[in-house]
């Protein structure tokens, strides 16, 4: 296996070990992340998210991955999460697709893609229903995810 087809399964398997810190490992630290939920993301940033993501959860959430393809300057998998979404309580399953660009031995970018509107429909219900395609919704919940980040972020560096 190629060596960064291992590190993308490292970081998989320490996000179905609920381990945000090994998965912040193996991020290059300017990192680019991307999704759908959140935008982009840069350095601290998207190993906060995972750090707070998995501490929303509960350990509730389940992942699983496969299909792992890597050369020596990009990567893929498809990885699944189940868990219940925090503000609403409503379970989700979302189909993940991921693509990387490696640096040095570590992640230098990250970029997820997802059916949004599929995701809204399960994680808000109605309201994900009726306007999970515009881009009103999309931009709603990017600004609520930033201000939990952020305030996620503030807590952290209290902590520390």
């Amino acid at each position: 296996m190629h060596p960064n087809a291992q590190l993308i399964t490292r970081f998989y398997e320490a996000f179905a070990k609920h381990d945000a810190e090994a998965m912040a490992d193996c991020y290059a630290d300017d990192i680019i992340f991307s999704d759908p939920a959140f935008g982009r993301l840069e350095g601290e940033q998207a190993g906060n998210m995972w750090r707070m993501l998995l501490m929303r959860s509960n350990g509730q959430l389940e992942i699983s991955f496969e299909g792992v393809t890597a050369d020596d300057d990009t990567g893929e998998v498809t990885w699944e999460a189940k868990y219940p979404f925090s503000k609403t309580g409503r379970k989700v399953h979302n189909v993940i697709n991921a693509r990387f660009v490696f640096r040095d031995g570590k992640i230098a970018e990250h970029h997820d893609n997802f059916d949004f509107w599929r995701w809204s429909r399960q994680a808000l219900g109605m309201t994900g229903t009726l306007l999970g395609w515009s881009p009103m919704l999309r931009n709603k919940v990017r600004a609520q995810a930033h201000k939990g980040l952020h305030a996620f972020a503030e807590k952290r560096e209290d902590t520390k």
